[in-house]
């Protein structure tokens, strides 16, 4: 058989699978803690008004299973960040000398493990605690940082023009926002007609579709020069840490600046960006929108669109830009988007926030391209690893972060979070401006990275 080179038709059924299931997890959650603190049936509802009897003791029914429900999210991430951490580290870096599809592979296990536990979970009403069970097992194969980190690696491996390793990594985030704006619209008529169990059992034969793709169609980018010598843990460690070594302190003095500097914004704005969102579907629940299932499914497709606007923003800021100014771009959208859904107290409001943040996921994969550029190509498994780690790690402390503070805000201004999260956005975007400090100028290497990609030709972009 014949063997294909395209790790986007992964991601794209990972996203499916994934934003079938994810806008699923805090609602299910939420109705459980619902009927389990108020000893009462979750009010469903088709529109986006609040059940009538909204009265003090409704608000504080509200407030409390909003904080219960930010909590379970704080001990699920928690439970499952550290074995996640430490398997997308050791295993991307790893695939410089073993390959990059495992990276792929036991990512796609763990994701079908948790499915399959969410689904057994709903369909016998089991313990709503064994979740995060699930999640700390699923966590052991890697997660959705590994799998992108694998994948990122694949495209630095199949690209040697810099400008098409750009366009491919947004093609792959493009990838992610048109599948998962898909599954979010599906998910909220998937739940009204056949309730939770059929979207998980739908996810689970995608990931299972997905799982048998990366086995027996997927090409190897990466050829294992030796194959039959056989490596240890603690050579992989050995090797690891050498990888990291080279990336980090094999260049010269400016160029190690600007990497760490580089990962430092990325790292920074992974944080404010992911955990400012991840309440944003509890936010949706709580008073005054209450949202129904269908509005949530809705808003979180219009929220993916930013992955195509974003594609788009790269496609044409980058014939006319640096890439430090198309960063500080996706930024200040980002930062004005929070500050939007922080006042949002109507539907339409809700809905119209998603607009200024339509270009806020164009810093990721002009960032990653970024740092691929000053790094060999020997190593470009173990700069991925460092990326997919430091992402990975910035997400889950965001997340836990600030879904304490949500907790401890929710009662006297759900929307803290999100003002927060636009404040930290600043940071990196201050830190943006010492780029150019450690610019060197005689390097073929960095010069491409700061002066954008005016002198590029038409021929050196990838075929969609």
């Amino acid at each position: 058989m014949r063997r294909l080179y395209f790790v986007e038709p992964i991601v794209a059924i990972y996203a499916f699978a994934i934003f079938l299931v994810f806008p699923l997890v805090q609602q299910y959650v939420y109705r459980r803690l619902w009927q389990e603190l108020t000893n009462s049936s979750y009010p469903v509802s088709d529109n986006s008004r609040c059940t009538p009897t909204n009265g003090s003791n409704h608000s504080n029914q509200h407030a409390e299973v909003q904080r219960a429900a930010s909590l379970f999210s704080l001990y699920s991430d928690l439970f499952s960040s550290i074995p996640s951490l430490t398997v997308t580290l050791v295993l991307v870096s790893y695939s410089d000398q073993c390959g990059r599809k495992i990276t792929i592979v036991l990512p796609l296990v763990g994701s079908l493990v948790y499915i399959l536990a969410f689904l057994a979970v709903s369909f016998f009403e089991l313990n709503l605690y064994l979740l995060i069970v699930a999640s700390f097992v699923s966590s052991l194969f890697g997660g959705v940082g590994t799998m992108l980190g694998g994948c990122f690696a694949y495209i630095a491996d199949m690209c040697e023009d810099g400008k098409q390793k750009m366009m491919r990594m947004a093609g792959v985030d493009m990838v992610i926002g048109l599948l998962s704006g898909v599954a979010s619209i599906s998910t909220g008529y998937f739940l009204r007609a056949a309730g939770f169990n059929w979207p998980f059992f739908t996810a689970a034969l995608f990931q299972l579709a997905n799982l048998l793709y990366t086995i027996f169609i997927l090409a190897e980018s990466r050829v294992v020069e030796s194959p039959a010598e056989g490596v240890s843990c603690g050579m992989a460690m050995q090797k690891l840490v050498k990888g990291v070594q080279q990336i980090f302190v094999g260049g010269s003095h400016n160029r190690n600046c600007l990497l760490g500097l580089l990962i430092t914004i990325f790292s920074v704005y992974t944080f404010a960006d992911m955990g400012g969102l991840s309440m944003i579907t509890l936010y949706e629940l709580n008073e005054p929108l209450c949202w129904s299932g269908i509005l949530i499914g809705y808003g979180s497709a219009l929220s993916t669109t930013v992955f195509l606007t974003s594609f788009a923003g790269v496609s044409l800021l980058s014939r006319c830009l640096p890439d430090v100014v198309i960063v500080l771009i996706g930024m200040l959208s980002l930062c004005s988007g929070l500050v939007f859904v922080a006042f949002a107290k109507t539907t339409l409001m809700m809905f119209l926030a998603r607009i200024p943040m339509m270009l806020a996921v164009m810093p990721f994969p002009v960032m990653r391209s970024m740092m691929s550029k000053v790094i060999s190509k020997s190593n470009q498994g173990v700069l991925f690893a460092c990326v997919a780690f430091l992402e990975s790690l910035s997400t889950n402390i965001g997340i836990a972060v600030f879904s304490s503070i949500y907790a401890t805000t929710v009662a006297w201004y759900p929307g803290f979070n999100f003002l927060l999260a636009a404040s930290l956005c600043i940071i990196p975007m201050m830190m943006l401006g010492l780029v150019n400090l450690f610019r060197e100028d005689d390097s073929e290497e960095t010069e491409p990275l700061l002066s954008g990609a005016q002198n590029i030709s038409s021929d050196d972009l990838p075929v969609a």
